[in-house]
Order: structure tokens, then sequence, then C-alpha cells
């Protein structure tokens, strides 16, 4: 295997694994090929990462160094099940997801077979175009890999542009609940507070709310955790 450009495969064309394969291919790797069978994803696929071509699992597990795996968490562990079973891996040969919840335990069986696990998770929400490259530098990535492969995962983020915040095994179901807590509940909060101003007659409800949306994240991130008190939301 490459130490330095690897030859990168991606297993799903959709925001995130288009979007990482082009913050690997200009980091210097090469990007094999891509597995999906979505053509709105390949369409993306073939705008984002130029010359890549779309090939079979089969094919792209004999050619790549790394092979990342950025399809639905529901999906990840019938999917490498499947390649172990069927023994497709190359022993050696890097391979990574994206899925917040697994750490890299869930290739367990790939790992009988000699590859290298690595969990890349990163902490940010996907547009699926080039202004997601911006949003990656200013982004935490949750790593976790065997001790002697995390040195691996941690450079592969910074190649990306991200910063390496490792995460354990043990701590990954509550580091996964924070990130989904902001995700879901600003999204749900966000989409409540449009709906209110369009029912009232404002035009452009996105606009007033933006500022103020904004603001308030900033003074709770500066303001920081502190318990919340029950009574307080029933005043």
């Amino acid at each position: 295997m490459n130490q330095g450009r690897l030859s990168v495969a991606i297993i799903g064309a959709g925001p995130v694994g288009s979007v990482l394969g082009q913050a690997l291919a200009s980091a210097g790797h090469m990007i094999a090929g891509i597995a999906s069978t979505n053509p709105k994803n390949i369409e993306r696929a073939e705008t984002m990462l130029p010359g890549a071509l779309v090939k079979t699992l089969p094919q792209l597990l004999e050619l790549a160094d790394l092979v990342l795996f950025a399809i639905p968490a529901d999906q990840l562990e019938a999917t490498i099940g499947g390649i172990s079973e069927a023994k497709l891996w190359r022993s050696g040969q890097l391979v990574a997801h994206t899925a917040g919840q697994f750490g890299y335990s869930v290739f367990n069986s790939a790992a009988q077979q000699g590859v290298i696990p690595l969990a890349i998770h990163p902490a940010m929400s996907f547009t699926g175009t080039s202004v997601d490259l911006a949003r990656i530098r200013e982004s935490y990535f949750a790593v976790s890999a065997p001790t002697v492969a995390l040195p691996i995962a941690q450079a592969l983020v910074i190649e990306m542009g991200a910063e390496p915040l490792v995460i354990s095994e043990d701590n990954r179901a509550i580091y996964f609940e924070a990130i989904s807590v902001a995700t879901n509940f600003s999204a749900m909060v966000v989409n409540q507070a449009i709906g209110l101003l369009e029912s009232v007659g404002i035009e452009d409800p996105r606009s007033v709310l933006a500022p103020v949306v904004r603001s308030s994240v900033e003074v709770a991130l500066a303001a920081g955790h502190k318990p919340l008190d029950p009574s307080e939301f029933l005043s």
C-alpha cells in the first residue's frame, strides 16, 4: 500500500461521499472510482469528482488502498458482513466509514481478514456542493481506530482540512447523541419558527430568523453547559 498517495474507492456517492472524495482528491489522493446505483448521486459525483468512474463494489475493493463507506448507517453492518462473507477484503487495506453511531468495531469481521479499520465521522451537515469544502475547514471529525492505526485516521482528517477528535468506542453513543440533538433539534426549531412567521404573512422569514438564530447559538456556545432547571420551562 502506498503510504503517501492512496487509491481511494468511494462507496456511496451521496453528499458526504462526494464531498469527502473531493477533499481527498484535493489532498493528492487518487479516486479509483465510486460505487452507486442512484442516478442523482452518480450525477453529483460526476460533477464533483470528474474522471471518477462508476464501478462495481468487487472491482473497487480490488483496486483501492482506502475504501470509504459513505452509506446510510442502517446499511453499514449488512454491507460489511456481506463483503466479509464473500471474502473480498484485501489484507492491509484501509477501510473507513462515516456513520456517527458506529466506531471501528463495526468492521470486526473485515479486520479478521486483515484490513485496517477506521471510523471517521464529520461533525457537520452537508449540502453536497463545493461549499462544504470551506465548512470542513471549520469542523471536527470524530475518529476512532485501533491504537496503531489511529495516526492514519487523524492524518486523513487533517489532509481533508478538518480537525480530528478522538472518540473511544465506549463514548461513541454519547458523542452521537450530542451531535444528533444539536442537528435535529436545531432543524426542528428553525422549521417551526419559519412556519409561524409565514402564518402571519412574513414574506421572507428565513432572512428575519437568520441573525436571530446565529446570534442565539453564539451566545449559547459562549455560555457553555449548565444544568437545566425544569422550572424555567414551566413559568
